[in-house]
This record gives structure tokens, sequence and C-alpha cells, in this order.
């Protein structure tokens, strides 16, 4: 396949499927000259945040499925070792690829194997802590490892930090880029292979005439680069020298986030990640219908900062998905964006809270977990009045197991000073940030993603013998069972402490205790109130698919809940049973 049907092909399905467009569409010719270059299969190719990976699932014989892309049953959207011996290692979140690539190639040094091991991440990723941590013990751990750094000056948002102004002036060195082009240019013309040793070791020379002693090769790992990551001849040339180098090679390579793609190129924070096709009908259709969860925590956080100057927010790469864009734009000196760096951003976040400040963390689930001891470090024990807003949580769907929020309350529950909390709509919302902003201590708040309704009333019925106890957006569902069962539903709007007085009433009055909620059985919160039917993912990696059709796989639909609550009842005493 060429280029050209390669991005043709990406676009026609990620529009139709969703999934990230602009990363792939970048990361297109890297793919193809790994593709040529090593062996897919028998050499090792772990990708950083693989949703840039789609050319090398087309390439590595996925083509004649790539239209089933994040659909159930389909293959996932990110790289996953059971579904292709291509994919050496599962990549949905940032910063780990240098560190499983140096894993790898010390697996291999030492088992007498032979294959390459190459790791491809890209410029957001590369400022992540794992990923320094993986190149100062690079030389350490192996005699050799290829990182491919994919330097496109974007993340998700604009690229932030001391290490991006650092690639920018490498790309930049007007004098080395010349004598560089020319010289690649004469290779091109002369075609011989045994020229491109001798050209590297020309840059190479180049590089400490005029970019001084570069970082990486400090750190003891060769630096080739910058390559044009669409020129295919200079990245299979700058590949097989980086594969014949006895030593670690790191090959910085630019690349145009959304290349080929005129909307994605012209904005490719906004076509980062695309909705499915239905999805993106039913939001035409109805325009302005309402504010998302994301735009109620971002205006209701600039509300509180004009009111307290103390309020700051923080977030990781994830300014636009998480709503605060415009409290970045309004109160620049309290904002910071720490790039893909979770677990800074709350040892951060601790200190600002211990100097007098007040911050809000705004993060997605899935990326909090990167940060659970610097949550029980930095903020628990001294309890610090951090404030986390959980966005996405709950929340499953066709990213798949690396990005469906539903482990963070397990994590979180068991930390001593921490309340978590989950909004049912708009106004519960505010109020939590509210309380949150006034208590002397760490809160979590939950919320999905989606539009947020404006308020949902749990059903109160006072002879009911069922209670169902139901989390924030799982209320209006707790509301369509009890309609069927004849419940009455508790709002566990404050998931700990929860209301032990409450619950305690309704035990000693028989009651059946249910819970539903969108976080993970194994450890959730109808554990915590030792319910006597409880509605949740199961102890599983969920697949990827539709939220519909992974809580109809898994028995979370309305009929499904409430039939097995109904079996439950009759299967009581009859002194608990329905009357």
């Amino acid at each position: 396949m060429t280029a050209e049907e390669i991005r043709r092909v990406i676009c026609e399905t990620v529009l139709e499927n969703g999934g990230h467009l602009a990363s792939s569409l970048g990361a297109v010719e890297i793919a193809m000259a790994l593709a040529e270059v090593f062996d897919p299969v028998h050499d090792r190719v772990v990708w950083d945040v693989g949703h840039q990976a789609y050319a090398w699932k087309l390439l590595t014989g996925r083509d004649g499925s790539f239209r089933t892309l994040r659909r159930f049953g389909g293959i996932s959207g990110f790289p996953n070792p059971a579904e292709s011996p291509a994919d050496a290692a599962v990549a949905g979140h940032a910063g780990v690829a240098i560190s499983v690539a140096e894993g790898l190639a010390f697996a291999r040094d030492r088992m007498g194997g032979r294959e390459n091991v190459v790791a491809v991440t890209g410029d957001a990723s590369l400022v992540n802590g794992t990923s320094f941590e993986a190149l100062n013990n690079c030389v350490a751990t192996t005699g050799k490892v290829i990182i491919v750094l994919n330097d496109n000056k974007m993340g998700i948002s604009s690229p932030t930090g001391a290490l991006s102004r650092l690639l920018g002036r490498i790309i930049s060195g007007v004098r080395y880029n010349r004598i560089k082009a020319a010289a690649e240019a004469a290779g091109h013309r002369l075609g011989f292979s045994f020229l491109r040793n001798a050209y590297h070791r020309v840059e190479s020379r180049l590089k400490g005439l005029f970019l001084g002693s570069a970082f990486f090769e400090r750190l003891g790992v060769r630096y080739i680069g910058p390559v044009d990551g669409h020129d295919l001849n200079a990245l299979k040339s700058a590949f097989t020298v980086a594969k014949c180098d006895k030593r670690s090679v790191l090959v910085h390579v630019v690349t145009v986030k959304g290349k080929g793609y005129a909307p994605a190129e012209a904005d490719p924070s906004r076509w980062h990640g695309v909705s499915p096709a239905p999805l993106q009908r039913k939001t035409a259709a109805a325009p302005g219908s309402g504010r998302t969860w994301s735009d109620v925590a971002g205006e209701t956080l600039c509300e509180l900062a004009r009111e307290d100057s103390r309020v700051c927010a923080l977030t990781a790469a994830m300014k636009g998905g998480t709503g605060l864009s415009r409290f970045s734009e309004s109160f620049p000196k309290r904002f910071v964006d720490v790039g893909i760096a979770e677990g800074h951003m709350v040892a951060l976040a601790a200190g600002m809270a211990a100097g007098g400040m007040r911050p809000f963390v705004a993060v997605y689930s899935t990326f909090m977990q990167r940060a659970v001891d610097q949550i029980m470090h930095d903020v628990c024990i001294s309890r610090q009045p951090v404030v986390f807003l959980l966005d996405r949580a709950g929340v499953v769907g066709e990213d798949g197991a690396t990005h469906h929020g539903v482990y963070d309350y397990a994590m979180l529950k068991c930390l001593p000073n921490l309340a978590i909390c989950q909004p049912s709509g708009v106004e519960d919302m505010v109020r939590l940030m509210r309380e949150a902003l006034n208590r002397n201590g760490p809160t979590v708040i939950r919320y999905p993603r989606g539009v947020a309704p404006e308020r949902i009333a749990p059903v109160e019925r006072e002879d009911a013998r069922i209670a169902i106890w139901a989390t924030g957006d799982m209320v209006s569902r707790a509301n369509a069972v009890a309609e069927k069962v004849g419940a009455t539903v508790v709002h566990a709007r404050y998931m700990k402490p929860f209301d032990e007085a409450l619950l305690s009433r309704q035990r000693k009055a028989g009651m059946l205790i249910a819970s539903i909620e969108n976080v993970s059985l194994a450890g959730g919160f109808g554990e915590t109130i030792c319910a006597d039917v409880r509605f949740g993912w199961p102890d599983v990696f969920v697949p990827h698919g539709s939220v519909a059709e992974l809580e109809k796989s898994f028995s979370l639909d309305v009929e499904s809940i409430a039939a097995a609550i109904l079996a439950r009842q009759a299967s009581l005493p009859s002194e608990r049973a329905l009357t």
C-alpha cells in the first residue's frame, strides 16, 4: 500500500468508526519504513500511545479487518499482543515504550536473541517521568535499543516545557539543516547504500559543530536527525543506520500531525480524537442541546477563581478535553499544564496546597491511575486540600481496557482523609465543587463524559422493600429499574464517606440492598456497603465496543438489572420477600 492509500483507508474508517485520526495520519511513513527495514514479527516494535499505529496495523496483516477498528468484536484501536504478533506490547498510556523496549532488549541480550528492539515515542510522551528514567538507565540496561522520536510539536494539546523548546531549537538550526539537506539530496541522487554510514558520520560532526553536545548523546544514546518524517527514503536510510549501529540510537523524526487531511492539519487538536459517525450525526442534529460535564467543571472553576484568588488549576496535556481552555485564558497565572506527567502534577498540586493555594487537578480517570502514589504520599497523609476533577470516570467504550475509567474508586477508596463523590447533574456538580473548595482535606469528584443533565431526582418510595444505591450518573438508570421492581433509590453522592445511618435503617427494616455503579465490582462501592446484589463492571478487562453493546454483554442494561433484582428478592426468606 502507498502512503496515500493508507491515509485514505484510515480517514474513511476513523470518520465512520471514530478513533484517533491526526496522530495516525502523521505517522504513516514511519510505520511504512519500520515495516520495510525491520521484520514486524521477529523484531519487536513498541508503540508509545498506540493510537498513532493505525498504519502499522494495516501493514502487519490487519488490512482485511481494519474496517472493524474499535467495533465490538473487531480489532483494537491500540496495539495488543493478543491481536497480532507484530504488536510487541499493549500501548494505551503514554511514556512507557522506552522502558518496555529496554526490558525486551535486556531479555534478548541475556537469552541469546538477535532481534532488533524499537520504541516509537512522541515529543509529548518524552516529557513523562518514566521516559526520562528509561533514558537515564538505557546504557546500564542494554547494549542496544532503537528509539524513534516522532516530533510533531503536538501532544493532544500544544507542547509545554523545556524539552519541547530544546527539540524546537534542534529542528530550527538553520545552518545545520541547510548543510544536512544538501548532504541528504546528494546521497539520494547517488543511491549507494554504503554512503549511508559515511553521511551519518558527517552528520554527527555537524551536530557537534552547530548544535553543541546533544542532550541524548550525553546520556549515551546516539542521536540521528532531525529526519523528515514524510520522506520515506530518508526514514529508511536513518532506520538502516540505526539498525546497523552497535550502540543505542535515537532517531529524531519530524512529522506533521494530521498529514494528508487538510482539516486535521489545520486543527490537529480538534481532530486528535473523532467520535463514531452515528454520534457525529446525533450531535449535528441537536446543536446546543446542553453543556458537557467537562464544560460544567471548567465554567464552575472559573466562577470559583473569580471569587477566591487561591483557586488554581492543573492538567496533564488535557486542557481542552477537561474543559480548562477558558480557565487558562482567563487566569493564565493560576493555570499549569505539566504535559504528560501526572505524578509530577499531583505532587506539584500538593506543594501548592501546602503553600496556601486551592488547586483543582483536572484529569481523565484512566490517567489518574498513574499518580496514585503521589495522592497517597503527598496529598492524603498531610490532608492537603487538593480537589481532583476525575473526568470520564465510569466510562467504557471504543478505546478499550486501557482507557476504561472504572478503576479509580477501588484504587483510591482505601486512602484515609480522602472524600470521594459523584454528582448526578449540573446542580449537584456545582454544589460538590463548592463543598470541596471549603473542605480542609482532599476530595475526588468523579463524573462521566457527554452532556450533563441539569438535575436528576432519585425515585423515593416510603413502602419500598428494595433500596437501590446508585452512584452519580447511574441514578437515572436506577430510577428506570426502580419503576420495574418497586424500589426506592438512594443517590450516593458521597461514595466515601457514605450515609451509614441511612443504610443501617434500611437494613433494620429488612430491605434488600442493591447497588448500581459505574466502577469495577472488585473493590467497588457495592462491596463497600456490602450490598445484597451488586451491578457494575466485573473483575475482567472489559473489551472495546459501544457503551450499549458492552452494557448488554455484561447484563448492565435496565431489563437485565431489574430481572436480577427480582430473582434475588424471590430467593430471600419469606420475612424479607416482597409482599
